[in-house]
């Protein structure tokens, strides 16, 4: 059931429209992102921390990061999102993953439709201020630290959130990076999905908008010149042992990032 919501949700492709830029945005687009980011998140824990961020609210959030990163200069192009609000149930959204771009954005084009969550590493719930709001989305948080425990977390956490009716977003690669690397992008979100019976949803997205090169990785510079996409493809029925599906993913979001490069 979709959320009842005081914006427009995206429903179809999403492009980001023309718009005048302040003189800070255009001098100074870092600063006035991140100005906003820092209230926007300020803003997500207290309610957090008072049990009060629901969906609803982590979908404002989303919403708002979306606008301020358009706001800084940046273009953002979504496709193929009905192959996600057409799947009745349930579903795995399995992409590569470029930057924290993707982690704030996601929950603005899926949550109003799906209930959905993340898995994440161990030190997005440990980081201030924003540990509160990812904590309250009732993420599968792994350590890295022991590859076989990670996996028993991952598979028994997915298929307890699946039955419940939550979608899960998962980026395999171990770190990330705008070089799409397939040796290092595993299977575990197909295992996942296989374990409870659920379709997946290739992902392909180009984030690097959002640096991870900065004193915190996690934000780094906002560089306006680079466009940001997401493009989701039809979803898969998860067969045999998944690694005709696992290829099919591969091969979606290489073709992807081979297309936007020349753009």
């Amino acid at each position: 059931m979709r959320l009842n919501l005081d914006f427009p949700a995206v429903e179809n492709d999403y492009f980001t429209e023309d718009q005048k830029l302040s003189w800070w945005a255009k001098k100074f687009p870092s600063l006035c992102f991140y100005r906003n980011v820092l209230r926007i998140v300020t803003s997500g824990a207290s309610l957090a921390k008072k049990g009060l961020y629901d969906d609803v609210a982590w979908v404002g959030s989303s919403q708002d990061t979306l606008k301020s990163i358009e706001r800084s200069g940046i273009k953002v192009k979504v496709t193929g999102l009905e192959h996600v609000l057409g799947i009745d149930g349930p579903c795995v959204v399995i992409g590569n993953h470029m930057s924290t771009l993707e982690t704030f954005v996601l929950p603005y084009l899926i949550c109003p439709y799906k209930p959905v969550t993340f898995v994440i590493k161990k030190s997005l719930v440990e980081y201030p201020v924003f540990k509160h709001i990812m904590i309250s989305r009732d993420p599968i948080v792994v350590g890295r630290e022991s590859p076989r425990e990670d996996l028993k977390i991952m598979l028994e956490g997915g298929k307890e959130r699946l039955e419940k009716g939550t979608s899960l977003i998962v980026f395999p690669q171990t770190t990330r990076t705008s070089n799409f690397d397939p040796e290092q992008f595993n299977s575990i979100g197909v295992k996942i999905a296989k374990k409870a019976g659920v379709p997946v949803v290739p992902l392909a997205l180009k984030t690097d908008a959002w640096g991870t090169d900065g004193i915190v990785k996690d934000f780094g510079k906002i560089d306006p010149s680079k466009p940001v996409y997401f493009e989701f493809a039809a979803p898969l029925e998860i067969t045999g042992n998944g690694s005709e599906q696992q290829a099919q993913i591969v091969e979606h979001i290489q073709a992807k990032l081979k297309k936007w490069a020349t753009v």
